[in-house]
């Protein structure tokens, strides 16, 4: 089977090329590296001539709420009628759990837009939204750095590592579309402060991680419900501890 992976190069992407291809599948990355790009629809016809299934892990350059905007509209209005043209018989992506939750986001409202035009083709979908990566954490502090002290909320996340995410797309991609979302989370809710001491303790980083409940995470305010999943979310293998101590040790 023909699958495209557009952001196929990425941290998801390249996980996911990686488990098809061992499956036998003709898995492709997509990405303007390999000469494919979806806001230019430069090369995107020819990728999708013979694709079964398309994935879509393309994040935005810029998270400028009107820049990411822009770049999910464009990129996914273009993806989307090339799939079309083609009779491609399966769309997946990835989103965010509790995207629609969190409307002064702009990162978030961008890809509630992303969601909306997918759900309104007549392609065969699946939305998988994921909570956040253990490998995001050092970015969500720094971008919560003020001098020498980490603002994060008490929050609950319930953070995912790579790796599982790329296992349930693995599992989503060969499967039949669910027409409708899909959640995926770590195994454990933990408190964002929290995850952000346990991060820098364990980098080293002297930086003070202070508890905030007006903190914002990338320019909204969050509770305990924000970013965490339903209970019929499908849960990953990999705590955050054990992935720290990996991450330690290489």
């Amino acid at each position: 089977m023909k699958i495209v992976v557009i952001g196929g190069s990425g941290l998801i992407g390249s996980k996911l090329i990686r488990h098809l291809k061992e499956k036998g599948h003709n898995a492709v990355a997509a990405s303007p590296a390999t000469g494919v790009n979806t806001i230019t629809r430069e090369g995107l016809a020819e990728a999708m001539s013979g694709t079964q299934v398309v994935v879509d892990v393309a994040n935005s350059p810029s998270f400028e709420d009107k820049a990411v905007l822009e770049f999910f509209e464009t990129s996914g209005r273009n993806l989307l009628a090339a799939e079309a043209a083609a009779g491609v018989g399966h769309h997946l992506a990835l989103s965010v759990v509790g995207a629609e939750r969190l409307p002064e986001s702009g990162y978030l409202r961008a890809k509630v837009a992303q969601e909306a035009l997918i759900k309104a083709s007549k392609i065969p979908f699946t939305i998988l939204r994921s909570t956040q990566f253990f490998e995001f954490v050092g970015a969500i502090a720094q971008s919560a750095t003020k001098g020498n002290d980490v603002h994060l909320s008490p929050a609950f996340l319930q953070p995912v590592s790579s790796d599982d995410v790329a296992d349930a797309l693995d599992k989503l991609t060969v499967g039949k579309p669910v027409n409708g979302i899909v959640e995926v989370a770590g195994p454990e809710k933990i408190p964002l402060d929290e995850i952000g001491r346990r991060y820098l303790s364990a980098t080293g980083d002297p930086r003070r991680v202070i508890a905030d409940v007006h903190a914002r995470y990338f320019g909204t305010e969050l509770n305990d419900k924000s970013l965490t999943p339903e209970a019929s979310a499908i849960l990953g293998n990999i705590r955050f501890g054990d992935w720290l101590q990996a991450q330690s040790a290489a």
